[in-house]
């Protein structure tokens, strides 16, 4: 990048997207110094693969694929899983807001137990996106994403079974 106006270009696209960055951070980090590594490894690949950002697809997607391959990356180079606390979105880590409810707490931690590319899946869908952006970002076909997900809402479905059986 070598021009001024690609740069600004650059921290335009960062400003705007910023909290889509710390989504994927938040999914797979285990822990806050985790996190800000992983959202600075994530500016770093994102900057050094812009130049070749071609508009193909939104530069939201674009920016998605980069922050959800490096954070798989960076998960795998751990090699722990992460804790599922930070599956919560922000405002939810506070243990006093009603929506945390113990079946929520429930759900994160099986969501939080999926393969990385499931977990991504999970997230992509839990934000409305369409099969379409989801595939786009995912590089899978359309119809291999609606697949995908009815496969692990029947897996989470059988897995949280226990726990609501206990309820009733």
């Amino acid at each position: 990048m070598g021009n001024t106006s690609d740069k600004e270009e650059f921290l335009a696209v960062l400003q705007q997207f910023e909290s889509l960055i710390y989504k994927v951070c938040n999914m797979y980090a285990s822990n806050t110094e985790d996190l800000k590594d992983l959202f600075q490894e994530i500016i770093l690949q994102a900057w050094t693969a812009y130049p070749r950002f071609r508009g193909e697809s939104a530069v939201s997607t674009w920016l998605y694929r980069v922050a959800l391959n490096t954070a798989i990356t960076h998960q795998r180079k751990q090699k722990s899983r992460p804790d599922t606390t930070n599956c919560l979105p922000a405002d939810l880590k506070d243990n006093t807001h009603p929506a945390l409810t113990e079946e929520y707490k429930i759900m994160q931690q099986l969501i939080g137990q999926l393969p990385s590319l499931d977990k991504a899946l999970v997230l992509l869908y839990m934000e409305d996106r369409s099969h379409a952006e989801i595939a786009d970002i995912m590089g899978i076909s359309v119809s291999n994403v609606g697949t995908k997900i009815a496969r692990i809402k029947e897996r989470l479905r059988k897995k949280a079974e226990p726990y609501i059986n206990d309820k009733k």
